[in-house]
């Protein structure tokens, strides 16, 4: 298949098997990730894996933190805490700050995000789905999902990468995507 279709067929996964993600699968997210372009090639990226007892901890944080933000929406607070139980891995991804210099850590949160597209392309090559996360049950900005990784100095959250093995019935089930025109979205100068 073309990089062309490999692209437009890609698709955010929600809903995993219960099997587990070989190490050698995520270490191959990984180096794929540190391709990415980069400015000046500061590499500005970080990751932390968690899976295991990690996860425990993780699905624990995340149930105090949707309990107090979702108070009066069980439903919600049930629903997010099942797709972390049945995610079998995570990948906080973060951007170095470059202290003093705005322009070159927004440059840094760029590149952080072709990494994290790197690896969602990455994962559909190896059979797994990738839903990349910023709100809500991720946690990326709430200030315990950075407790939890360490409290890194001079680095910005920038996405919660959900990983595992496509659940098959939900894949028959989900809808063939659309996308507005580039015709629609572009200026010819």
């Amino acid at each position: 298949m073309s990089i062309i279709a490999e692209i437009k067929s890609r698709r955010a996964i929600r809903d995993y098997d219960q099997r587990d993600v070989e190490n050698e699968k995520i270490k191959t997210l990984l180096e794929t990730a540190t391709w990415a372009p980069n400015d000046r090639m500061r590499e500005p990226w970080g990751f932390y894996v968690i899976k295991g007892e990690a996860k425990k901890r993780y699905e624990a944080l995340a149930n105090e933190y949707l309990q107090e933000r979702f108070p009066t929406k069980p439903h919600l607070i049930e629903s997010s805490l099942k797709a972390l139980k049945t995610t079998p891995v995570h990948i906080i991804v973060t951007a170095d700050i470059v202290p003093g210099d705005k322009e070159a850590s927004l440059d840094n949160e760029y590149a952080v995000c072709c990494a994290v597209h790197s690896m969602w392309l990455a994962a559909k090559e190896l059979g797994l789905g990738l839903v990349w996360r910023t709100r809500g049950v991720g946690l990326v900005r709430d200030a315990r999902m950075f407790e939890f990784i360490g409290s890194p100095e001079n680095k910005k959250i920038i996405g919660n990468l959900f990983i595992g093995y496509p659940d098959g019935e939900a894949l028959k089930k989900a809808k063939a995507p659309a996308r507005t025109s580039f015709e629609e979205k572009t200026v010819w100068l």
